[in-house]
């Protein structure tokens, strides 16, 4: 077992693990909708699949909303 930090929580987690698996693994709701930070940098979403998480990685799963217009 490996451990990681996932939105600020220590997890401990099976290796070998991708980013796409642990949102699978972390439930995460509309993961078509969230972004993520592996270790303070951004991924692209096409590296989800393939980019491999190791031992002390931190990740954070951001979900960005976007705001509307007050008209008075």
């Amino acid at each position: 077992m490996a451990k990681i930090t996932v939105n600020g929580e220590v997890q401990e987690v099976q290796l070998p693990l991708t980013v796409a698996e642990l949102l699978q693994q972390s439930d995460v709701q509309q993961p078509d909708m969230v972004s993520v930070q592996l270790n303070e940098e951004f991924l692209e979403r096409n590296e989800f699949p393939t980019q491999q998480l190791q031992e002390g990685d931190e990740v954070e799963f951001l979900y960005f909303m976007g705001g509307g217009q007050v008209y008075v």
